[in-house]
């Protein structure tokens, strides 16, 4: 049975205890007893249990938010084991959530832990109000269409999207903070001026950051995004949508991947002095590679998620803007900006 979850208001602010204050005493010495309380009463969705999503729960349940409710409703695999430090060999086989809950739960006893596996969940109306009694939305590891329909509802109800996930050595996470306000640093005051400035970031949604142009970007600036690893991940999803949701998982794929790739590549007006198509070499190792998880991969791409998540909750410095990439065979990550 799915634990039930309930639409509708959330009730007061639970203030931090002096117990839960001295468990969290270097983060609030961090970043202030105020962006540690908004964690706190935060309740965070993550679907899908993955490699990322494994890494990106972690961090933030140790940095103390209020409720976590996962939903997954696969099986754990053997292939799982590398990347999902919370199974173990005799879970192969049990439900991902329901092998992972009491390992999640043992790392922070002061974070609520509620999992949901029922596929009905994802049906409009289940998945609607799901998202409503929420503050914050994580989808990982899945294909385009999914994040583009979440991103949607999120949208609708005003509720920020994250997504994240990897291919292989490559990894993204995109978010859709709506209109987010922050305090950030003013490195330009005086000595004597306040040191915080507030700020705002006004986002797009996933459907509209993909209509992204890389127009008027200098060789320097074009360089430093990376583009050849950004588009190879929009081919991904392309040829994920044409395959029922299956990834690229041998040599057979690289020709079909690679006519994506550089049919996306030449409508997005990238400067050619940088790059003419999408390497050879790229499209061949994610031609067998991008159907695996790799740990290191996923402990990076989950870090910088989770990190994230922490940040637009505490509204304190400048999350992503808007689309992160990281690639593993430099260990270099970069952040283009997409329609924002």
């Amino acid at each position: 049975m799915d634990t039930q979850y309930e639409a509708g208001s959330k009730g007061d602010p639970v203030q931090i205890t002096e117990d839960e204050a001295a468990v969290y005493d270097r983060q609030i010495r961090l970043w202030g007893l105020e962006a540690q309380q908004r964690m706190r009463n935060a309740t965070i969705l993550v679907i899908r249990l993955r490699g990322t999503a494994t890494e990106a729960i972690k961090n933030i349940v140790l940095a103390g938010i209020g409720k976590l409710v996962i939903y997954d409703s696969e099986d754990v695999k053997e292939e799982d084991l590398g990347t999902g430090f919370f199974f173990r060999d005799e879970d192969v086989g049990k439900k991902r959530v329901g092998a992972a809950k009491a390992r999640i739960e043992a790392l922070n006893p002061l974070v609520t832990v509620q999992t949901l596996r029922h596929p009905t969940i994802l049906e409009q109306g289940s998945l609607e109000a799901l998202i409503m009694s929420v503050d914050l939305v994580c989808v990982t590891d899945w294909d385009r269409e999914a994040l583009i329909k979440i991103n949607d509802i999120c949208r609708q109800f005003g509720k920020p999207f994250y997504a994240g996930g990897t291919f292989g050595l490559l990894g993204y996470v995109f978010c859709d903070l709506l209109k987010h306000d922050y305090i950030s640093p003013d490195r330009s005051a005086p000595k004597e001026a306040p040191k915080n400035v507030k700020a705002t970031a006004s986002y797009s949604r996933l459907s509209m950051a993909l209509q992204h142009r890389w127009t008027g970007l200098t060789k320097r600036q074009t360089k430093e995004l990376n583009p050849a690893v950004v588009h190879i991940i929009l081919a991904l999803w392309e040829y994920q949508h044409n395959h029922e949701g299956k990834l690229p998982d041998d040599m057979d794929a690289a020709s079909e991947l690679g006519q994506i790739a550089n049919s996306i590549f030449a409508t997005s007006d990238v400067n050619r002095q940088v790059l003419t198509s999408v390497p050879l070499d790229l499209i061949d190792a994610m031609s067998t590679s991008a159907a695996h998880e790799f740990s290191p991969t996923c402990a990076v791409v989950g870090g910088i998620l989770a990190q994230d998540i922490l940040k637009a909750l505490a509204a304190r410095e400048a999350p992503i803007a808007n689309f992160f990439t990281f690639d593993g065979n430099t260990g270099s990550g970069s952040v283009c900006r997409m329609n924002m």
